[in-house]
């Protein structure tokens, strides 16, 4: 398949029924093979070192695309201070006991090991775009070509609360991880009558549809588990962000009487001894509040001067994916931290991440990127514990407007959820996280 071909497909196509490999998996894979696979090509013209910065869904990508099309002229070299990425697609069901939060672990060492791609387990202490180099704090510094940003996002703190609160006593679990297990184990010690206050910052946010799928999970839970608790969802947006046709009937028919949606619910601020959210709309208590703050790009894109959109994300040329800062043309941003027409989330970050490995392996070999790019968004839903609903929409580079703007015809939703779509979900997210860490 021709690479353009498969940047239209976004790749997950390619691997579909390819089943994810759990962290223990990967390692046991790494340890078989200590060579790249025949599968990164010899010479193919393109030559140069590009430095990753995050090992997330669009990071691991571009470190693996740059192998896999750009031959073994092209070094990578991924930083990620984990060992391993934790998905937040799919951590919803840890909150329902669906899955388990180690069931959402993904290594590099398969990227090691199928790639060649070299794996600094270090943070990033500085950037120089100009004499293209990255400071580790662990000491190393890293000579690049060209560097590929990947930070995804930090978060704001909403008045009232404090970094520690979020881990301690109102998770917003917005990434993967420890909130996520600390926030089921919230839920679960809820008792009948008692009520889940959860909020949602302006958009844009990491994905769109998650804060309502989440609703819709707690909500389902409850209803079984807890007779006669209730779900507030205080939205700072005018109306559902998403799939809002499903989410309504959602919350109207299937969870009737259990989710209380209200919209323009901008957040004054959080009393955190009496536990109540105080928003434009009134006030609510709750035995368990989910606060979910507004976001930013990660703090590296922040503070090497990569964020000029908004003070709050990175601007892109979205044919390459290179930073808009002058004098940062070597730099490239993808992801969540990047500021695009396209949503944030890790279906999108993968795609974009194809792009850029694409037009980087052109620069490489003395071409220009792609002019017409086509990046697709794809989003499975649960509304309840064994259905789900989904999203879709492709998106092609407009050269009047210099951004990628939604295909006519080529977007839409299920009509109504079913387990059908759920199985579908599982098979979705196999392919897609696959096709990303394998």
């Amino acid at each position: 398949m021709k690479r353009r071909q498969f940047i239209e497909m976004c790749g997950v196509a390619a691997v579909a029924g390819v089943p994810a490999l759990s962290l223990a998996d990967d390692k046991k894979r790494s340890r078989s093979s200590s060579t790249p696979s025949s599968g990164v090509p010899g010479n193919t013209g393109a030559n140069g070192r590009v430095v990753v910065i995050g090992g997330g869904m669009g990071g691991a990508t571009v470190a693996k695309f740059l192998r896999l099309w750009g031959g073994q002229g092209v070094q990578v070299t991924l930083v990620e201070r984990s060992s391993f990425y934790i998905s937040s697609i799919m951590s919803n069901l840890v909150l329902n006991q669906q899955r388990t939060i180690e069931e959402l672990y993904f290594g590099y060492d398969a990227l090691k090991a199928n790639y060649g791609i070299a794996v600094e387990n270090d943070s990033v202490v500085d950037i120089d775009p100009t004499g293209r180099k990255v400071w580790l704090a662990g000491g190393k510094v890293l000579d690049f070509d060209r560097l590929v940003v990947a930070p995804g996002i930090d978060f704001d703190m909403l008045p009232g609360l404090d970094a520690g609160d979020y881990d301690t006593l109102f998770p917003h679990a917005w990434k993967g991880g420890a909130q996520t297990t600390l926030l089921g184990q919230q839920i679960r010690a809820m008792q009948s009558g008692e009520t889940f206050v959860m909020t949602i910052p302006k958009a844009p946010y990491r994905c769109p549809p998650g804060p309502y799928e989440r609703a819709c999970l707690v909500a389902d839970w409850l209803k079984k588990n807890r007779p006669g608790a209730r779900v507030v969802v205080l939205d700072a947006n005018p109306g559902i962000m998403a799939e809002a046709h499903t989410f309504q009937n959602a919350f109207d028919v299937i969870h009737r009487g259990v989710i209380d949606y209200i919209p323009n619910a901008e957040i004054d601020h959080i009393d955190r001894a009496n536990r109540m959210v105080y928003t434009t709309m009134g006030a609510w208590n709750g035995r368990v509040i989910n606060p979910i703050p507004s976001q930013r790009a990660g703090s590296i894109a922040a503070d090497t001067g990569l964020v000029n959109v908004n003070d709050r994300w990175a601007g892109v040329d979205v044919l390459s994916y290179q930073s808009t800062v002058a004098g940062a043309e070597s730099v490239h941003i993808i992801g969540d931290a990047s500021a695009t027409t396209q949503p944030k989330a890790g279906h999108i970050a993968n795609a974009e991440a194809k792009v850029c490995a694409d037009a980087i392996t052109r620069l490489f070999a003395g071409m220009s990127p792609d002019p017409s790019p086509v990046t697709n968004s794809a989003c499975y839903s649960p509304i309840t514990s064994n259905t789900a609903s989904w999203l879709t929409a492709v998106f092609g580079y407009d050269p009047a407007t210099q951004t990628m703007k939604v295909v006519p015809n080529a977007s839409g939703e299920a009509a109504a959820p079913s387990k059908n779509n759920y199985e579908q979900m599982n098979k979705w997210f196999r392919s897609l996280m696959a096709d990303t860490f394998v």
